[in-house]
């Protein structure tokens, strides 16, 4: 019996020598920050491959599946989404100052907690992970810069959160795993399985687990069982009450966002890729605008789609890309070798912060975004999606257990990715928005100050059907397009941006992918196939030097022309029937935009100075304009002019538009305009017409 009992001991320590468990177990216990925190885990498993953390997730988690593709799908269990409500920031001496804090009046997401309460939380998820059979240790990188990049640390209860981390992070080498050291920024999960595996079948494969381990609701600061709470002092991050895995990707982008631009770096909310001659473009937009469908473009290599940071120095690649497997400087041209060492020697102008994309994939479809589809495959992770018992198909249309299904995969799963993720200083930024009130224009030029007011506004909008509730067009406005991960005021970021578009002559567009010739239910969508249009000309540089127009209250610069697009189309006011309702709409929505920057004015000279939020503040609307235009407007009939709208033809089969083909449909039918006829109805009725709120 004794020599059995050997024999299985010696067994265990060959499996654990194999999987190198006694080494990761070594680095844990060396950790100084693990020793002050009193992390003394069981078992660690660290930075295991994914077929590992397949086989983990399979054997431990409850309603976790390998899908058709050979993804890993699986369930965040209660919560669906990010709890912003229950994120908190430690407030204390060292980083008081530099952070736009939560008030009453002040829109900012970051609400304090003490040094203290911290530390109760901490130590409450270390308890929790120190009793565990085993946990899951991944050591990764944030920011493809090395110059900029911070070492990363997230231990977890559940395989799934250890499989997106290693998806989100960029990975390290087994070389650069071994000199690891210690980390920059320290995620304990502790929103894992909390003892409750619940289990079961859903109507379909697809949830099931039970909740997360909580916080203490009666805890100071507390208003939840959820936490996810911030110290940037001891560079610390503690999850209780939830196991949704973005809650990691956010905590990480929220730190880079302080930190960055401490460094000079700018942090951004932003897809991002590159032209065949290094001609980078940043995309900016809310959900719903068009951000990942245009950044995704099979002609330009795709840098990153969510998170960036813009560096102080650029490699300027001159449009070389030469292999250097086996180069020697004997058998190259001196230039070829010149180049590689100059792309290895300096710092990127722009970066992408993550290794991975964490894509939406409510709806998805092959032929819409072939890129996403392909990328799900052994190695990617779905989040939350209804899968068919049987056969294992996602049902990608199904919004059974929540409308935020994700998936999360490497980035080197799109064929079109640029590795490493680095490219020059951009050369332009667009700003998406999709208005669905109808009066921003397809495509305008933007002054720096412009650029500023509306990168501070984040606006886009929600249309029927979009959220139970909306029945009419509603403005919407996110700082800097990412509000819930901001550290700084807003004008920081924006100040900074402006300050680097200078310096690198960097353009700036307002692009609308919206609505045109009326609101909401009255006009159209704008085809995708102008949006494309427009974007390649702004890359191509045709509307740097084309004639504009004025656009009133919002002084935007509008283009008369473009390249593939109809000039009609350019001129929102020309789209509408009655001009004095494109006027009041026009009004409506300027009103709307100063309402929601006054948030952004309380403690803004503290943060920026006076001149800059006064240089910020002159890129929009302004009451007395909008005043003057409105009594102005109140002295003129609604008349019904000739003009009608352009045709807003069909994207022509190109099969990855994800407008419904009723709104792609030509305006003009017949000699008749449909946006007339719609008007005239509307006015027959007595009612106002459809957006008008």
């Amino acid at each position: 019996m004794a020599t059995k009992t050997s024999s299985m001991k010696a067994a265990a320590q060959q499996q654990r020598d194999a999987l190198g468990l006694n080494a990761d177990k070594a680095v844990i216990d060396a950790c100084k920050a693990f020793k002050e925190a009193g992390f003394k885990p069981k078992m660690v498993f660290r930075n295991l491959p994914p077929s590992h953390l397949y086989e983990k997730a399979l054997r431990y988690e409850p309603g976790t599946h390998i899908v058709k593709s050979g993804a890993l799908a699986t369930s965040s269990g209660a919560k669906t989404g990010r709890c912003p409500r229950d994120k908190r920031v430690v407030r204390e001496p060292s980083t008081e100052k530099d952070i736009w804090w939560a008030s009453s009046s002040s829109g900012s997401p970051n609400y304090e907690m003490d040094e203290r309460s911290f530390l109760l939380n901490r130590e409450t998820a270390v308890s929790y992970l120190n009793s565990l059979h085993h946990v899951f240790v991944f050591d990764g990188y944030a920011n493809w810069d090395p110059e900029a990049r911070i070492k990363v640390r997230v231990v977890t209860e559940r395989a799934y959160h250890a499989l997106f981390m290693h998806n989100m992070l960029i990975r390290p080498s087994l070389e650069e795993l071994e000199d690891f050291g210690e980390p920059d920024f320290i995620i304990y999960n502790a929103g894992g399985l909390g003892g409750g595996l619940g289990g079961g079948l859903d109507g379909g494969l697809g949830g099931g687990l039970g909740g997360a381990f909580p916080a203490n609701r009666f805890s100071n600061y507390m208003t939840s069982t959820t936490s996810v709470d911030v110290n940037l002092k001891s560079r610390e991050m503690v999850i209780l009450g939830t196991q949704y895995a973005g809650e990691m990707k956010k905590g990480v982008f929220s730190v880079m966002h302080y930190l960055m631009p401490k460094r000079g770096v700018l942090s951004l909310h932003s897809g991002c890729n590159m032209g065949a001659a290094g001609d980078v473009t940043l995309f900016f937009g809310l959900s719903g605008t068009g951000k990942t469908t245009l950044s995704t473009d099979p002609r330009r290599p795709l840098i990153g789609d969510d998170e960036h940071c813009w560096g102080p120095d650029g490699v300027f690649e001159g449009g070389c890309y030469a292999k250097c497997i086996g180069l020697k400087a004997a058998s190259y041209k001196p230039t070829i070798m010149l180049t590689i060492l100059l792309s290895c020697n300096h710092c990127a102008g722009v970066f992408n912060i993550e290794g991975g994309c964490y894509a939406k994939c409510i709806g998805l479809k092959s032929a819409s975004e072939p890129e996403i589809f392909k990328a799900i495959r052994f190695g990617s992770l779905l989040e939350n999606v209804v899968v068919d018992e049987r056969t294992r198909d996602v049902d990608y249309m199904s919004n059974r257990i929540t409308e935020n299904t994700r998936a999360s995969y490497p980035i080197d799963y799109i064929d079109n990715a640029k590795i490493p993720c680095v490219g020059p200083h951009p050369r332009n930024v667009v700003l998406l928005c999709c208005d669905a009130f109808g009066v921003l224009p397809p495509v305008s030029k933007l002054s720096l100050e412009q650029v500023m007011y509306h990168f501070i506004s984040g606006y886009t909008s929600k249309v029927a059907g979009t959220e139970m509730g909306v029945t009419e067009p509603e403005a919407t406005f996110s700082a800097c397009y990412g509000g819930a991960f901001l550290m700084w005021h807003p004008m920081k970021y924006a100040a900074m941006l402006a300050e680097k578009m200078r310096q690198h002559g960097t353009k700036g567009w307002l692009v609308n992918t919206g609505w045109t010739g009326g609101s909401y239910g009255v006009g159209s969508r704008i085809s995708l196939k102008y949006t494309r249009a427009i974007i390649d000309a702004i890359h191509s540089g045709a509307l740097d030097n084309v004639e504009c127009a004025e656009m009133p209250l919002f002084k935007l610069q509008v283009p008369t022309s473009c390249p593939g697009v109809p000039d009609v189309l350019l001129q929102p006011a020309l789209q509408w029937a009655d001009k004095a309702d494109f006027n009041d709409t026009l009004a409506q929505l300027a009103t709307l935009f100063v309402g929601s920057f006054r948030s952004y004015l309380e403690d803004a000279a503290l943060h920026v100075g006076a001149d800059m939020a006064d240089r910020i503040l002159s890129g929009g609307p302004n009451l007395d304009d909008i005043k003057a235009a409105e009594a102005a407007a109140a002295a003129v009939p609604h008349e019904h002019h000739d003009v009608h709208a352009a045709p807003l033809g069909p994207d022509e089969g190109d099969g990855d538009s994800d407008v419904p083909a009723a709104e792609e449909e030509a305006v003009q039918k017949g000699g008749e305009c449909k946006v007339c006829a719609a008007r005239q109805v509307a006015d027959a009725a007595d009612l106002a017409p459809a957006g008008m709120v």
